[in-house]
């Protein structure tokens, strides 16, 4: 398999991760691409080139980090990170979908941080950073714990992490000690050290 990314990107932080929790690794391929640059090996797999996008092992595209990551979790050995069913799947759907609208926000603010400033709007960048800041709210009050470990947690860990990495200047730790402490745990994992965001 093929798997295609950039390294601070979280979403493929993500399954970046999930392969490894899922020994995985060995049998896929990491590509690191500029999408920025249209790099055409993206392209050919993905249409609106994003990472991260995954070539399966039948050569189909993959593509959205849910999506990849559920597949890797399903191939996978050990304990599915995603329950297959039930009120337990929607508990971690739930609180790996609010750690993604998190980043989401996050992003969005990167990418607006990133045009000339002139073209900046900044009563977008601040209803995403208090909408981030909502998210995160959430997350604490969902009270996600490491040694829960599944696909909602190690999204709510990998969106602190990332906020820490693109915004230095955000506090989002104050009145967070769920929060905290589980970013602490999870970055002990060989899986988070070995995807470090650069």
């Amino acid at each position: 398999m093929k798997l295609y990314i950039t390294t601070p990107s979280p979403f493929a932080r993500k399954v970046r991760i999930v392969a490894r929790e899922k020994g995985l690794s060995e049998r896929i391929e990491e590509i690191a691409v500029d999408p920025y640059a249209n790099a055409p090996e993206l392209l050919t797999t993905n249409p609106v080139v994003q990472v991260p996008t995954l070539v399966a092992e039948d050569g189909l595209p993959l593509t959205d980090s849910p999506v990849i990551a559920e597949y890797l979790d399903v191939l996978g050995a050990g304990p599915r990170l995603l329950p297959a069913e039930g009120p337990e799947r929607l508990r971690v759907k739930r609180l790996e979908t609010l750690a993604n609208a998190t980043l989401e926000m996050g992003v969005k603010l990167v990418l607006e941080k990133r045009r000339p400033e002139h073209e900046r709007s900044p009563s977008w960048m601040e209803r995403w950073t208090f909408n981030m800041g909502r998210a995160l709210d959430a997350l604490e009050a969902a009270a996600p714990d490491a040694e829960d470990f599944n696909m909602g947690v190690l999204s709510a860990g990998i969106a602190v992490s990332w906020i820490s990495f693109r915004h230095p200047d955000y506090d989002w730790k104050t009145g967070r000690p769920k929060l905290v402490a589980l970013q602490a745990a999870l970055e002990q994992r060989p899986s988070f050290q070995a995807t470090v965001p650069v």
